[in-house]
């Protein structure tokens, strides 16, 4: 790789949203990161959402304090851990490894929760939230979609 060919790979991760770059071939290995460690931050929301497949029936709805219906799970008080992005879910860091948390787990605000990988890239997701993990909403290396629910959480 040439030198202009570097500089042109650090200005594009400069520019764009990427954290970090691998490259490996026989000849080289490069590895360009843009910050020291920069962690993605799950989004937790305090209206739970309930998946369920298209033939299921629908949640039964509870009209909240502004008036907009929510499924009765957020009656339990439950938070939603959300995807911060699009990509593949993954519940632990290799397929060797332990999971980052299961269900019945406690978990305080700045856990790891999953990994979501997007373009070969591999996000650790933090919980906002102190709790114990109610349900885990996606099944591992499935694909996901931003602000999907990822985890239910029991904030008490």
């Amino acid at each position: 790789m040439k030198p202009k060919e570097i500089q042109d790979l650090i200005d594009f991760i400069a520019k764009s949203e990427l954290d970090e770059v691998h490259i490996e071939t026989d000849e080289f290995k490069i590895k360009v990161r843009k910050s020291v460690r920069q962690k993605v931050v799950g989004v937790a929301n305090t209206v739970a959402q309930q998946v369920q497949p298209p033939v299921a029936p629908v949640a039964a709805q509870v009209p909240s304090a502004d008036g907009v219906a929510t499924p009765a799970e957020a009656d339990n008080g439950y938070i939603t851990i959300k995807a911060p992005m699009i990509g593949t879910f993954y519940r632990s860091a290799n397929p060797e490894s332990d999971v980052f948390v299961n269900v019945g787990d406690t978990i305080g605000q700045g856990n790891t929760v999953c990994i979501i990988e997007a373009m070969k890239l591999f996000n650790e997701i933090e919980s906002e939230i102190s709790g114990t993990i109610v349900k885990i909403l996606v099944d591992n290396a499935s694909p996901v979609e931003y602000d999907q629910p990822l985890f239910l959480v029991d904030p008490a």
